[in-house]
């Protein structure tokens, strides 16, 4: 199903390296986050391409040094897993679903917060 275990990306997301998190998402991804808009300036909250993912994220990053993600939970689909987990930077929950293509890498994201 996929490349990418939830230890693994938690792990990328707490270093702030950039091209580790990206590294796990396909050139094709669609990420949907109510944050996005607050950066990207588009009121549907969705970043097309690992190109544009890289411009939001980095932005995001370079505001968020104290960022961290505490593991929770982890649910698993057929080509999907959703992470649960606590965020540093909002102080809350959040689950984001990662959906797979057949290369293991994600093609879909959507970010919830509490």
């Amino acid at each position: 199903m996929s490349a990418v275990t939830a230890q693994d990306w938690i792990a990328a997301w707490n270093s702030h390296d950039l091209d580790a998190i990206l590294a796990h998402y396909a050139q094709e991804i669609v990420f949907v986050s109510p944050a996005s808009t607050r950066i990207t300036g588009d009121p549907t909250g969705r970043v097309v391409g690992k190109a544009a993912l890289r411009l939001y994220w980095g932005k995001a990053l370079a505001g968020a040094q104290d960022l961290t993600f505490t593991l929770r939970k982890v649910f698993r689909g057929p080509d999907s897993l959703a992470i649960a987990y606590h965020s540093s930077r909002t102080g809350g929950e959040v689950v984001e679903v990662l959906r797979f293509g057949p290369d293991g890498l994600v093609v879909e994201a959507a970010a919830y917060y509490e």
